[in-house]
């Protein structure tokens, strides 16, 4: 399978599986768009991409973390109780697509 192709489905699980319990706990419909496009796009970014010096199972967690900061920042200006949730879904979630990305490519 070609690898971008493989990248965009990774991507839209991965963004899937991220907004349903936003969806559930009805929040509000920019902040669900807004995550289902960061997980869908830091997807094609983690498979397609290899950072020298960092193990392979590591990378997407690490992408994933380091593209989050700014959202962090933002987020956490007005409210600081979602922040530990948010990191540790942007790190987990970057780990899965980055091993998933390792295995099915």
């Amino acid at each position: 399978m070609d690898k971008l192709l493989l990248s965009v489905i990774i991507g839209l699980v991965a963004g899937v599986v991220d907004i349903i319990p936003m969806i559930v706990q009805k929040l509000p419909r920019y902040s669900t768009i807004a995550a289902f496009f960061y997980y869908f796009f830091i997807s094609i970014v983690i498979v397609n991409i290899d950072l020298p010096h960092i193990p392979w199972w590591l990378e997407g967690g690490f992408i994933s973390f380091a593209l989050m900061i700014p959202m962090l920042i933002h987020i956490g200006h007005t409210d600081k109780k979602p922040l530990p949730i948010i990191t540790a879904n942007s790190i987990v979630i970057g780990t899965l697509v980055g091993i998933a990305g390792h295995f099915f490519s």
